[in-house]
């Protein structure tokens, strides 16, 4: 199939456990460090953990290390990559100051980590609440392991609590999915918003990586009226990358893997692999104007 990408050679299914992995923390060559971007929305069912998923693996498969970070206590993209249960994870990382690189463990990819989640993060903004600077937990965490990554994902769980505050704060950029439906804009302004707030009191170099539209189905008047009026009214700040309504993206969670490990050739891994290509060419440009805020 023309334009497929040939990832096959990058795919790895460990057989030993995952906590065998050891973490070296290192430096680029060229100096420079890997980018973290927070994957959010408050609104659930917009196609977030499908692309946090998809996206890392996809990032994977180009050859890039990347550490995917599920902060949401639903667990649903530790289990999209294959982690069926967890010793240690990002809740042991913020309350019990684990170091993070002792919580890394493989998935099914090669060149793709994982920092899991289990439901205890659901008591961890009241067991830290006294803890001066708790918003900024996760970034100190964090921050270390961009010297070892190319990108970090963090998956943030679909509200604009103590976790995806923290996601934020630890973040270089945002990267906001948006479903192509009559809810489309839907929290987008609280969003937006909060990013603005947390840049002011946090987190002043976070910008905006882009507004994914997700979920979009070519045939239906309406998705396209949404898609053609979101690129209206935010401009270059919208991904020219789509994201497609497709049946394979939506079954390869319950098989425990990332699209591309259950049908590469389908149309939702193909937008997923050009999803990775978009973001790698925009990776290094940063400017006020990009951060698209204002």
């Amino acid at each position: 199939m023309e334009g497929v990408f040939h990832v096959k050679q990058f795919f790895s299914f460990p057989s030993r456990s995952p906590y065998d992995i050891k973490v070296q923390i290192r430096t680029f060559q060229d100096g420079k460090m890997g980018r973290i971007i927070s994957i959010s929305k408050q609104k659930g069912g917009v196609g977030k953990t499908t692309t946090a998923v998809n996206l890392a693996a996809s990032l994977a498969a180009a050859e890039k290390r990347c550490l995917l970070v599920d902060s949401d206590p639903q667990g649903n993209a530790t289990a999209g990559v294959g982690v069926q249960s967890l010793r240690a994870g990002l809740y042991e990382v913020i309350v019990d100051r684990v170091r993070p690189e002792h919580v890394v463990c493989e998935t099914c990819m090669k060149g793709l980590h994982l920092i899991g989640s289990t439901g205890d993060l659901i008591g961890a903004e009241v067991e830290i609440a006294a803890i001066p600077g708790k918003e900024s937990l996760l970034r100190g965490s964090l921050r270390p392991l961009a010297d070892t990554y190319d990108f970090i994902l963090i998956d943030c769980p679909p509200s604009l609590g103590f976790l995806t505050i923290n996601a934020l704060t630890a973040a270089d950029s945002v990267l906001v999915p948006l479903q192509c439906e009559y809810y489309a804009l839907e929290g987008l302004t609280q969003l937006l918003k909060t990013i603005k707030a947390i840049r002011s009191r946090l987190n002043p170099s976070l910008s905006l990586e882009g507004i994914l539209l997700t979920m979009y189905d070519n045939r239906n008047n309406l998705a396209r009226q949404v898609a053609q009026e979101v690129r209206s009214h935010f401009g270059p700040r919208v991904l020219e990358t789509v994201i497609p309504r497709n049946v394979r993206l939506s079954e390869a969670p319950s098989h425990g893997k990332p699209v591309i490990l259950y049908d590469v050739v389908c149309k939702g891994a193909q937008s997923y692999l050009a999803l990775a290509k978009e973001l790698m060419g925009r990776s290094s440009f940063k400017d006020d104007k990009a951060k698209g805020l204002g």
